[in-house]
């Protein structure tokens, strides 16, 4: 009997050390992650070499760059091919009699490079506009000048010179003034800007959605002015309430259309630059439900708009007679799903344009003729163009990123502007992974930025065509030094079919000591909407090296791209999930992580977590819902709960009105599947987000509290959708994420 107990006491002994030994090992994997994630976005530890920002010149061989100085900023030029460096301006030239030299923001050449605008003591206006002051400073006499007479402190935006730099437009309090330079006369083109009629630049769904900002654009010959005007009155107004910077809550109210909600009235109109009234273009449609997506002058007579339908799903190019008012259509895009705007690119003279569209299943680009007629195709392959890189006009081609063969990869082709031949590629074939260029004027030469998921970034100038480098412009050896223990093993990259003859491109990363007899828990990370990818070949900066530092600490991690993401599939591919975004993702994810644990015995089924941020996080509650079997800890940062609490132009684009289209709302919106959480559930939302309102996270809260549902939330106070506002808000997210799947996804082998 004795011996027995002894047994029983050694045994519950045994137990115990080894439950302590466990209890040790999480605490050091913790202690570990917490010290990487840290290094990371605290004190930078990896962050990769930056080169400029720098600008390319008019003869195409020299660039620009701001360089700060002991006396203040000053702008420099390089050769591009010898980096042979000479001051253009230096700070001495840029500091006002008495004060300090200006702090550049921003700046621009005169379009004789013998004037320089210069943007400066810049206050954050909204999201991705800035306010501030401008200065012009002549070169040849020597004077600068600050522009705005008696205007407030910092209230100009979007300075330009006039194409013949003898005098500037911008706006400020959403009024657009021209200002000669000579006199420092001031004239204003209008009067009437207010809150809720804007113009010069953009209302919120426009900026956020359709990348409008600086709404004005110059004649060539400098003697007009076209402008966007906003009308918001009736547009819905979200209270976005501060209640930790005063004693008081103070409220800020922006007009921000959700879907199926009325529209700012928007319209395009031509002004003298001496003032005068404006000529109303008179674009087909109601103001309301049409989108004026692009503006643009043609020639001295003539504006090119590009407009789209309220269902985005026609895009017409029109132009517009400035002094008659009278439009016409030269060119429509039109789909049964979206179609998509891009930049037009005017070639032979103004005589036809480039047009980018999917109108035969891929993404091409197109020359149309300015006066009308049939597209012709200029980009002869059977694979999408992810973008257009730049132009050689006077040998004939078109540079464009493209890859065929790869959809996780991006290289540089050419192909020639009359349509004949198929696109070469102009990417040395032994350099692996995502190009990026930025071509210098005439196309000889471009900023070149390569790298893979495990390839820091470098950048050189590269010649063109031949792609010889001609200067390295980064060194990446001090930190690959460091981030190489982070790196092992390699990324793996993956495909996986997830049935009905559909396979998914994936990426995966495994623990260092990584043993292929055990099981490991696996982490997916998702966004699974038509705006992004996450499983590219390219550098994946904190988020990929926080991805990293959760493999080290024992997970596998997984990101998959589901149908319906903007990868270079075709336009099949992309489409599928019109009407019904979220339903089909969150169905491919589920199938997607089945069949890896089918097919990897080292992958524990019962340990599967998932996180994602806005759209991702949208599709984190979807995942948690629909197969609660499949995914057991989800952290959904910044979500869209219900999707008739979002935008007009992004989620009107994928998914129609949700007038028209009651029930694909119903399927893509995470809210109306709440019953089915059974695991653990972190929801992460900004209370200052004015994009994802936070509104849709009190909506899921409420709906999982009437269900009984155990759930854990954690709001950051008057951060936005990025939430990174604050000291140490970006590194308190992350260690966020990482400590509730320690505490809830045991990490390491079984």
């Amino acid at each position: 009997m004795r011996r027995t107990a002894a047994v029983a006491v050694l045994a519950a002994l045994l137990a115990t050390l080894a439950t302590l030994e466990i209890d040790a090992q999480q605490d050091d994997r913790a202690t570990r992650l917490r010290e990487q994630i840290d290094r990371i976005f605290l004190t930078n530890d990896y962050a990769s070499p930056r080169f400029g920002p720098a600008r390319w010149l008019p003869d195409g061989t020299a660039y620009a760059i701001v360089e700060r100085t002991p006396a203040g900023a000053e702008i420099a030029r390089y050769d591009a091919a010898t980096g042979a460096r000479s001051v253009q301006v230096p700070a001495s030239r840029l500091t006002p009699p008495g004060g300090a030299a200006l702090d550049i923001d921003d700046y621009a050449w005169s379009a004789d490079g013998q004037r320089l605008l210069i943007f400066t003591n810049t206050r954050k206006v909204w999201r991705n506009n800035t306010r501030g002051d401008y200065w012009v400073l002549d070169l040849e006499g020597g004077r600068l000048r600050k522009l705005g007479g008696e205007a407030p402190e910092a209230t100009l935006m979007f300075a330009k010179f006039s194409p013949d730099a003898t005098r500037v437009a911008y706006v400020r309090a959403n009024n657009l003034y021209v200002e000669r330079l000579a006199d420092g006369v001031i004239t204003p083109l209008t009067t009437d800007g207010s809150e809720t009629t804007i113009n010069g630049t953009s209302d919120w769904v426009y900026e956020e959605e359709l990348g409008v900002r600086d709404g004005f654009r110059w004649s060539p010959d400098g003697r007009r002015v076209a402008y966007w005007q906003f009308d918001s009155t009736g547009v819905g107004l979200f209270s976005l309430i501060n209640d930790t910077d005063t004693l008081y809550p103070v409220v800020t109210q922006i007009p921000y259309p959700k879907a199926g909600s009325t529209n700012s009235s928007v319209r395009i109109g031509v002004v003298n630059a001496d003032g005068g009234v404006t000529r109303w273009l008179k674009t087909p449609g109601d103001p309301r439900d049409t989108y004026l997506a692009r503006l643009d002058w043609v020639d001295p007579g003539t504006v090119a708009m590009q407009q789209l339908n309220r269902l985005q799903n026609r895009n017409d190019f029109l132009l517009g007679d400035v002094d008659s008012g009278e439009v016409r259509r030269v060119f429509r895009d039109e789909s049964t799903t979206w179609v998509d705007v891009d930049e037009v690119r005017w070639i032979a003279n103004g005589a036809a344009f480039l047009w980018v569209s999917e109108r035969d299943g891929w993404q091409h680009v197109f020359r149309v003729p300015r006066d009308g007629g049939d597209a012709q195709l200029v980009t002869r392959f059977d694979a999408d163009v992810i973008s257009v890189a730049g132009l050689d006009e006077t040998a004939g081609w078109l540079y464009l990123l493209a890859s065929p063969t790869n959809a996780t990869q991006a290289y540089l082709y050419r192909s020639r502007l009359d349509g004949t031949g198929v696109p070469e590629r102009v990417t040395p074939g032994d350099q692996p992974g995502s190009h990026s260029y930025d071509l210098a004027p005439g196309g000889r030469m471009a900023f070149h930025t390569y790298s893979s998921f495990d390839r820091l970034p470098t950048m050189d100038v590269v010649a063109l065509p031949t792609h010889r480098s001609l200067r390295q412009l980064t060194n990446t050896q001090a930190v690959s030094a460091k981030v190489a223990p982070l790196l092992s093993p390699p990324a793996e990259f993956f495909a996986v079919d997830v049935g009905g003859g559909v396979t998914l491109d994936g990426w995966m990363l495994k623990p260092a000591a990584f043993d292929p007899s055990r099981s490991y828990p696996v982490i997916v990370h998702v966004y699974g909407e038509p705006a992004a990818q996450t499983v590219t070949d390219r550098w994946g900066g904190g988020r990929m090296l926080f991805h990293r530092a959760l493999a080290e600490a024992g997970y596998i991690v997984v990101s998959v791209d589901n149908r319906g993401t903007p990868a270079p599939k075709g336009a099949a591919w992309r489409k599928v999930v019109y009407g019904t975004v979220g339903d089909l993702s969150s169905k491919e994810q589920a199938a997607a992580v089945r069949a890896l644990a089918a097919r990897h015995s080292f992958i524990d089924a019962s340990r599967i977590g998932v996180w994602g941020w806005s759209g991702g996080g949208s599709n984190t509650l979807n995942v948690m819902f629909r197969f609660p079997d499949v995914f057991h800890v989800g952290v959904s940062v910044a979500p869209v709960p219900d999707q008739r609490l979002y935008d007009t132009i992004y989620q009107e684009r994928y998914m129609g009105t949700p007038q028209g289209n009651a029930d694909g709302y119903g399927v893509g919106s995470p809210i109306n599947f709440a019953e089915g959480l059974r695991g653990k559930l972190l929801v992460v939302h900004g209370s200052g987000d004015d994009n994802v309102h936070y509104q849709g996270t009190e909506s899921l809260v409420n709906r999982l509290v009437e269900l009984g549902k155990p759930f854990d939330l954690m709001v950051y106070p008057n951060r936005t959708h990025g939430i990174s506002e604050g000291p140490g808000t970006t590194v308190h997210v992350y260690q966020l994420i990482a400590r509730y799947f320690l505490d809830h996804l045991a990490p390491g082998p079984r």
